[in-house]
């Protein structure tokens, strides 16, 4: 999740993809519309329905859903599923749904043993909303999915990190739990963080589960999606990311984690003649 756009959130969702691979069958859903996603691209390039084969009204079964995803591949050799819109620009757009548990349950349809979602909803704002009109609200909901790690996603700029920290105090004014909530933030250029950032991380480290600095890597700029091939210091903070997501999940649940629940099935409609 970030407070703003251009945070680096689908980066991030694709090396949180590559690592958590390694360690389960892992996916990554793409919620954002289709026009403004670099997600359905992959799904267009290996010719794979994605979501819109997937009938809402209809029953679905593991291997439908599988099968209507794109794969990606990692240096290691561990490969993760795609699960976006992958259909022409001038379709009609799907109507995604907003609820989280709407997702947590097409990715336990799908059998995943990790989910990363890449949301597209201005973090802080969604709080304030959500406070206002006496909702629950789309950030709550996902802190509330069981054994979720929220990841916020910033910019290494002094900007990107006063919107973070604004964003830190909604989370905390809210009761959230920061403390199994992991920080990236994204460098957008070489050389030494400005102070703004290095004071905010220093700040947000003791605050949140942990703060993770991702280097500036030409090959995501020219490449967005693919990690195959990323810089050395690059992969070090992608791994240190992973074990950051690990670390927190094990610190609230225990090692190993417990089995997720499962959604209730739904129940037929029975025609009465």
């Amino acid at each position: 999740m970030a407070a703003t756009g251009g945070s680096g959130r689908t980066t991030v969702a694709s090396l949180l993809g590559a690592g958590l691979a390694a360690s389960g069958s892992t996916v990554v859903l793409d919620l954002a519309p289709r026009l403004s996603s670099p997600w359905p691209a992959r799904l267009a390039g290996q010719k794979v329905g994605g979501l819109a084969v997937l009938p809402p009204d209809q029953p679905l079964t593991r291997s439908a859903v599988q099968q209507a995803c794109a794969v990606d591949t990692g240096a290691d050799g561990s490969s993760w599923h795609i699960l976006s819109d992958g259909r022409e620009w001038h379709t009609r757009p799907l109507p995604l749904p907003e609820a989280p548990a709407a997702w947590y349950q097409l990715a336990a349809i799908g059998g995943w043993q990790a989910v990363v979602a890449d949301t597209v909803h201005p973090l802080a704002h969604d709080l304030l909303t959500a406070r206002c009109a006496g909702e629950i609200g789309r950030t709550r909901g996902w802190y509330d999915l069981p054994y979720a790690v929220p990841v916020l996603c910033a910019a290494a700029t002094a900007q990107g990190v006063r919107s973070l920290e604004q964003a830190v105090m909604a989370l905390h004014a809210e009761g959230l739990p920061l403390r199994r909530t992991v920080v990236v933030l994204m460098s957008t250029s070489d050389g030494r963080p400005p102070v703004a950032v290095r004071a905010g991380a220093t700040m947000l480290s003791s605050r949140t589960a942990a703060v993770v600095q991702v280097p500036h890597d030409p090959h995501i700029r020219a490449h967005s999606l693919a990690v195959a091939r990323l810089r050395s210091r690059t992969r070090q903070a992608a791994a240190q990311l992973t074990g950051a997501v690990l670390a927190a999940a094990h610190a609230t649940w225990g090692h190993p984690l417990p089995d997720a629940p499962q959604p209730a099935p739904a129940t037929p409609a029975v025609t009465a003649s």
